[in-house]
């Protein structure tokens, strides 16, 4: 008999027994009005618009009642209390961040281990360490959290930025250095916004006017780059970008040595127009390096005039060039370092460019000089995620980090000159990594494409078709999923858990072409190769159906909406998180107009809306299916994709759920889309997850 796995499978039809069926749960009357729209003449029923009012007294008792319903049936949960005391008891391990020097002063982040927040530490000259900032003090619950943080240019001054309740919107604080002290006053109502100061007289931020109406669902399409003068109250802030040309994000980053403000702008998620200016030279112009959205452009340093700037212009796997700011544009660009067959993600700068390549969603690092010549590859420890490089270039030392599925984080320092790296912090989690093992396979999808799957678990497996197992996608945005480390797989792994995570076209594994063949009217792809690496965990006896839970938040909400929609007999359980659900309306609330590059909208053409509400998961949900086992979780304070989506679709899947199949939504109060949850939120939102998951696989008890 396995060790430390679950052991106790019954038949269903026992199980269902014992637990509350969807039959036997009695779920808050949802009302339903007559609300229809009209798209090119077709007629569409929306009964549930109602609940996209977040202000509203009877969203509220809903949302209450939800919760009330969705507590009782986890209490009911004979191990949920276990898998809590075993998460919080691995999580409880003190976490270090790397270190970055702000003037005379090395500054760090730390967690003991169940802080809800973690805490901006620095040591002074003298290697004495105190505490700088405490975002355990800035609300009672945990529920503020620390966002952007910014030093000016000799470390004197620092800007922070702070969420409240999980919201995008931010109030930005002001703090000398030195003293602690804060000064003048907190701006407010500020959103997707970096932060970054101009010497040490001010700084650059971004912002939307406040809405009218909730400012966590109402429309914001217009972002302007601001310049907040110290000593000066918001009021008298100058628009610098953005005020006779409507974009939807902005940003403004200053160069290391204060010469040139950089500033992007974009409509959508991808593509963005660049934009320059002199600070050295008072009144001077901004001026155009790109401008179209056909292209992702980013600089990434300059050295005097010359501009070093990531793009995929002409490049689907991005590539690094120079060019002069007195003749910026496209044409006059040169290749500094070349396109290769492997993605460039991210370039850094620390006195060298590393260039950080993905290879079938792995790191690979290379360590270029100025003049684009390679000087090193860097060795890492295995196959998994490097991620940092970054620092100011006079830093005598560099620091990144290294994590796979079964490898917590481990912080390393390099010597760019000699490409020496030693260990400088080693996780201190109780994880026993050789128990483990973490395989990547290459599975078919529908139309033929190979897709890469990595897929983990404890050593000794039994490939029976009895193991329970989370396929966790997203697929969408141009992002990449890559192998990271967590405490909470890691109890799942250890209860004998599988998890597996496919990299789905429509994310940046394989560049601009794999995400673009997952937009819009080939949406459909991503759904497939989901299906498919159910199937092929299914066809290779990981997994089967009647243990298989499909998992993913915001766009991977969607996948797992659409996915248990299509093929509700393929999972057992599905797990929805703050998803992106009704795609006839997803654009008209907050920012989301910015992802029709994905999605298209419905109000494009018949063609789009045709295709949209074919797999919208709120469309397609039937009467008379059994549906999966479902809990949707959301935040009510999410204003990136508004819990109205999670709303209104566990409204239909109650209404119309024909099998013995619970559907709950667990709705968080005072959180957001994920940002700076609370670490007692989020232990407590991963075992209700896994104890719901469990409980519906027929898992009454876990084995020490």
């Amino acid at each position: 008999m396995r060790k430390s796995i679950l052991i106790t499978t019954i038949i269903i039809s026992v199980m269902t027994s014992f637990a509350q069926t969807s039959k036997s749960i009695h779920y808050p009357e949802t009302r339903k009005d007559a609300t229809v729209d009209d798209y090119f003449g077709t007629k569409v029923n929306d009964p549930y618009r109602w609940l996209e009012d977040d202000r509203s007294a009877e969203t509220e008792a809903w949302v209450i009642a939800q919760n009330k319903v969705t507590n009782a049936y986890l209490n009911q949960i004979p191990f949920r209390n276990q898998l809590k005391v075993r998460l919080e008891k691995l999580w409880n391990y003190e976490k270090i961040g790397a270190p970055f020097t702000e003037g005379d002063f090395i500054y760090y982040f730390k967690n003991d281990g169940l802080q809800n927040q973690s805490v901006l530490y620095r040591k002074d000259k003298e290697n004495k360490e105190t505490i700088f900032l405490d975002p355990n003090t800035f609300s009672k619950e945990g529920t503020t959290s620390l966002g952007e943080l910014a030093f000016s240019k000799d470390g004197s001054k620092v800007a922070y930025s702070i969420s409240e309740g999980g919201s995008d919107w931010r109030k930005v604080i002001v703090m000398d250095a030195l003293t602690k002290q804060i000064i003048g006053d907190t701006l407010v109502d500020v959103k997707f916004s970096g932060l970054s100061w101009k010497g040490n007289e001010g700084f650059y931020y971004s912002s939307y006017e406040k809405p009218k109406g909730s400012e966590l669902s109402a429309k914001t399409d217009q972002h302007k780059l601001y310049f907040h003068k110290l000593g000066t109250a918001q009021k008298e802030d100058k628009v610098i970008f953005g005020e006779d040309q409507k974009r939807r994000y902005v940003g403004g980053s200053v160069t290391e040595d204060d010469r040139y403000l950089i500033i992007t702008a974009a409509t959508s998620t991808y593509g963005n127009e660049l934009y320059i200016q002199d600070l050295t030279k008072p009144q001077s112009p901004i001026v155009t390096v790109v401008g179209n959205f056909d292209n992702d452009n980013t600089v990434i340093d300059n050295e005097g005039t010359k501009l070093f700037i990531v793009t995929d212009k002409n490049a689907p796997n991005k590539r690094i060039v120079t060019v002069d700011v007195s003749n910026p544009e496209p044409e006059n660009w040169k290749d500094l370092i070349a396109e290769t067959t492997q993605v460039l993600e991210p370039a850094t700068c620390s006195g060298y460019i590393f260039a950080h390549y993905m290879k079938d969603a792995v790191s690979v690092v290379k360590q270029y000089n100025y003049a684009g010549k390679l000087i090193r590859e860097i060795q890492l420890p295995g196959l998994g995620t490097a991620s940092g490089f970054s620092g100011k270039k006079k830093d005598k030392t560099v620091y990144y980090s290294f994590t796979n599925y079964i490898t917590p984080a481990t912080i390393f320092a390099l010597e760019p000159n000699s490409g020496e790296s030693k260990v400088y912090q080693k996780s201190k989690a109780q994880f026993k990594s050789e128990d483990y093992e973490s395989k990547q396979v290459f599975y078919t999808s529908k139309d033929g494409t190979k897709i890469p799957m990595l897929i983990t678990h404890k050593k000794g497996l039994k490939l029976d078709g009895k193991n329970p197992t989370i396929l966790y996608g997203y697929g969408g945005f141009n992002i990449s999923l890559t192998p990271n480390f967590s405490i909470a797989n890691a109890v799942w792994m250890e209860n004998g858990g599988v998890f597996a995570v496919p990299n789905l076209r429509g994310g940046g594994e394989y560049g601009k072409e794999w995400h673009d063949a997952g937009t819009q009217l080939r949406k459909q792809n991503v759904f497939d190769d989901f299906i498919a690496a159910a199937e092929y965990l299914i066809a290779e006896k990981y997994t089967s159906s009647d243990f298989l839970a499909l998992r993913g938040g915001s766009n991977g909400g969607l996948l797992v909406g659409a996915v248990m929609t299509q093929r509700p007999e393929l999972a057992k359980v599905a797990l929805p998180a703050v998803g992106v659900l009704d795609m006839l309306r997803y654009h008209t609330f907050t920012a989301g107009a910015g992802w029709a590059y994905d999605y298209g909208t419905a109000q494009d053409s018949v063609a789009m809306f045709e295709y949209l509400k074919g797999y919208s998961p709120l469309h397609n949900v039937k009467k008379g299916v059994h549906y999966l086992a479902t809990m949707i979780t959301t935040g009510d304070h999410d204003d990136r994709v508004v819990p109205a989506h999670s709303f209104k679709f566990a409204a239909e899947l109650q209404a119309k759920q024909s099998g013995e199949n619970p559907v709950l939504i667990r709705i968080d109060v005072k959180a957001g889309h994920g940002a700076g949850k609370s670490v007692a939120a989020t232990i407590q939102e991963n075992v209700d997850i896994q104890a719901f998951t469990l409980f519906n696989m027929g898992i009454q008890k876990l084995e020490k």
